[in-house]
């Protein structure tokens, strides 16, 4: 039991630090020389990554990126927790749930990009698989279901945050502290997608596609913004000369004709 407080501290930090690489801001970064943050929504995760740069491999790395960032601590606290400390209701869905939930606080809060991170569904995502794999395929059924009659992710992602605890305390976890972790994190996607029920609210919220680029009612692509601002401002001195010239014309017209 002595050795149960370190684990769980280093599980913390290691978990938040490894949490908090954004696989969106990484790869805007990289291979676009932009930050995802000051484009589209101004969310650092998939579905805006994808609505920006398209339907390409490089918006699927963004997936792929930010479930390895999660595999790997909670798989290796589960692991420690369930085959070296050996304490009873501290095992495998204990670890691998303490260590999701610092990974979707990392996520959420990073300290590598000044704390404005993401809204951690995928990062969620990942941890419920190994908390409890038949909870993740009832998350996974809701998700879709909700997906395909809404077409909007952040109400199909927040039903399957929200079914989550309730499906975990039916398959009886090994602890109630595996249920209150799990009920934080749900908690914690869903406020982070109060934005988006904002803009459902006010009919703006953008519709899921897995087409390529789509450009959602009142948001620029970047290179319509970049475009504009290239375009020099018309000035009231620069209509004065058109009009001087209009003028000109007319009166010669004019003198023509008689």
């Amino acid at each position: 039991m002595t050795a149960l407080v370190p684990v769980l501290v280093c599980s913390a930090i290691v978990s938040y630090l490894m949490g908090g690489l954004n696989g969106a801001i990484m790869l805007s970064r990289a291979v676009y020389h932009q930050d995802i943050r000051e484009l589209g929504s101004k969310n650092p995760g998939f579905t805006n990554f994808k609505r920006v740069y398209g339907n390409g491999i490089v918006s699927w790395l963004v997936i792929v990126i930010d479930m390895l960032k999660t595999v790997l601590p909670v798989l290796g606290t589960a692991l420690i927790m369930s085959n070296v400390l050996h304490i009873e209701h501290f095992g495998w869905q204990f670890g691998a749930q303490f260590s999701g939930l610092f990974c979707m606080i990392g996520h959420c809060f990073p300290v590598w990009y000044k704390f404005k991170g993401g809204k951690a569904f995928i990062t969620g995502f990942a941890t419920i698989w190994f908390v409890d794999w038949r909870m993740a395929l009832a998350a996974m059924a809701v998700f879709f279901i909700v997906l395909f009659i809404g077409k909007y992710m952040s109400v199909a992602s927040c039903s399957a945050a929200f079914f989550c605890p309730i499906a975990l305390a039916s398959l009886s976890p090994e602890s109630i502290w595996v249920e209150l972790m799990a009920i934080a994190a749900a908690l914690l996607v869903i406020l982070r997608h109060w934005p988006n029920f904002v803009k459902l609210a006010h009919g703006t919220e953008s519709k899921f596609s897995l087409r390529g680029k789509k450009k959602s009612d009142g948001e620029e692509k970047p290179a319509e913004q970049k475009d504009k601002k290239a375009q020099p401002a018309k000035t009231k001195t620069d209509a004065k000369p058109k009009a001087k010239t209009e003028k000109k014309s007319s009166a010669s017209k004019a003198r023509h004709s008689k």
